[in-house]
């Protein structure tokens, strides 16, 4: 399992640089939680960015969860519709026994 937590803004000037950390970071089959709780902003990239690692953890039977999504970053996602097939957790404890259950 892969556990990454996100603060401040996710935006353009840096999703290019957390989708690199998370290309080394994940090793196939490896489920991926990301702990939103600390996130202010997030737009269309960072959107993009969290859609390519959900698509990625699919190709490999695994699976991408979201964790404490609030204010602007949980608007993007309802917004959007991506809320309706990420799964998403209240909190990153809630996300990770969630990951730890499955088979």
């Amino acid at each position: 399992m892969c556990v990454l937590a996100l603060a401040g803004e996710l935006d353009r000037t840096n999703s290019g640089e957390l989708a690199s950390y998370l290309k080394q970071a994940r090793r196939p089959g490896d489920h991926v939680v990301v702990d939103l709780a600390e996130l202010s902003f997030m737009d269309s990239s960072g959107l993009h960015l969290l859609l390519d690692c959900h698509r990625a953890c699919l190709a490999d039977g695994a699976s991408l969860h979201l964790a404490a999504a609030y204010g602007a970053p949980a608007r993007v996602l309802e917004v959007t519709g991506v809320a309706r097939f990420l799964p998403g957790h209240a909190t990153l404890q809630e996300a990770i026994a969630t990951v730890l259950r499955r088979p």
